[in-house]
């Protein structure tokens, strides 16, 4: 049978509970087409990309699936007809990954950061910042010195045809008072 990969986004007004009782209901309709349920995740309430159906977050699921096409259809023609989806993505893939998904192990990175200290903040001072940065990548030219270095900078204006300096741009506004009189 063909291995898939399905992700949906469930309504942000939802509670955890019932975003969870989705991935079983909609489980269901696999196993009740002849198919398999893998690996499941629930990834939480999440920010969205960009505004879906006016909402700005969603609750994230993960499900491998071992089907046939017909159940992965009946599923995705019933997640339509919901209004508790918001979007939902199938894709085939070649084999699962048995190991946590990358959310996942982000979520418990994040997570375990913050397990030694509860009143922590991340990173406040900067020290830490060039650790996972390999020592051939990282310079030895202190910062400060960078801010002596030449160069045009975002504040300076030059007139390309003298070079000078202090030259200031056009006076666009008697143009404007011009086209606003006739």
């Amino acid at each position: 049978m063909p291995l898939y990969e399905h992700v949906f986004i469930a309504r942000p007004d939802l509670s955890t509970q019932q975003a969870e009782a989705l991935i079983k209901t909609y489980g269901e309709i696999v196993r009740s087409g002849g198919g398999r349920v893998g690996k499941t995740e629930y990834w939480g309430l999440r920010n969205l990309a960009y505004r879906i159906k006016r909402y700005r977050k969603g609750h994230y699921s993960l499900m491998n699936l071992e089907a046939p096409h017909e159940a992965i259809a009946e599923m995705e023609r019933k997640m339509r007809l919901s209004s508790d989806i918001v979007r939902y993505l199938t894709v085939s893939v070649d084999e699962h990954e048995e190991s946590p998904s990358v959310v996942m192990l982000a979520q418990s990175e994040r997570g375990s950061r913050h397990d030694g200290d509860e009143n922590s903040v991340d990173d406040i001072d900067g020290d830490d910042i060039l650790d996972d940065v390999p020592s051939e990548t990282q310079s030895d030219v202190p910062i400060d010195v960078l801010d002596d270095m030449p160069g045009e900078t975002i504040g300076d204006v030059r007139d390309d045809e003298t070079g000078d300096e202090d030259a200031k741009a056009p006076d666009m506004s008697e143009d404007s008072s011009k086209e606003e009189s006739q």
